[in-house]
């Protein structure tokens, strides 16, 4: 499963708007060139974070935009829901019927195994806010004892 550049953009820069926002309203070109993503792009995604009321617009000299809540209240999922990113790691949105992602409109046999993958990244990601982010505690610190196996030791 792959995150779009649109979800993954649109957490770059809210994260970006969350370092450098503090007490002022931050222009998209900025964000642009500190991300390296086009302004254009950063248009379109703010226009969904705004309606998505994550981020709030400031009109003027010095206007731009910042962040609707604060940083330890907006979670990641958010950002990527509002930029209409699912999260999910099956094939049944774009393929067969409501039901299932074959032809027939049946579940595949590994169906579930993705569904749960993806409520799991949900609930992760959930999990994260913005804070959490610009100070760097989404590793292992945040995990289980149980669950902070690393993925070489699995192999």
């Amino acid at each position: 499963m792959r995150l779009s550049t649109k979800g993954r953009y649109a957490v770059m820069a809210m994260a970006d708007l969350a370092k450098n926002g503090s007490g002022r309203a931050v222009s998209l070109a900025e964000i642009a060139t500190r991300q390296e993503i086009s302004l254009s792009y950063l248009e379109q995604l703010f226009a969904r974070l705004r309606k998505g009321g994550l981020v709030k617009s400031v009109r003027g000299p010095g206007g731009g935009y910042r962040l609707a809540k604060a940083p330890g209240e907006t979670v990641v999922a958010e950002i990527v829901l509002a930029v209409d990113e699912p999260i999910r790691a099956t094939r049944c949105a774009s393929h067969g019927g409501p039901r299932g992602c074959m032809m027939g409109g049946e579940r595949c046999i590994t169906h579930d195994l993705w569904e749960d993958l993806g409520q799991e990244i949900h609930r992760y990601l959930a999990g994260v806010s913005l804070a959490d982010v610009i100070e760097r505690r989404t590793g292992r610190a945040r995990m289980s004892p149980q669950n902070a196996q690393p993925l070489e030791a699995m192999a």
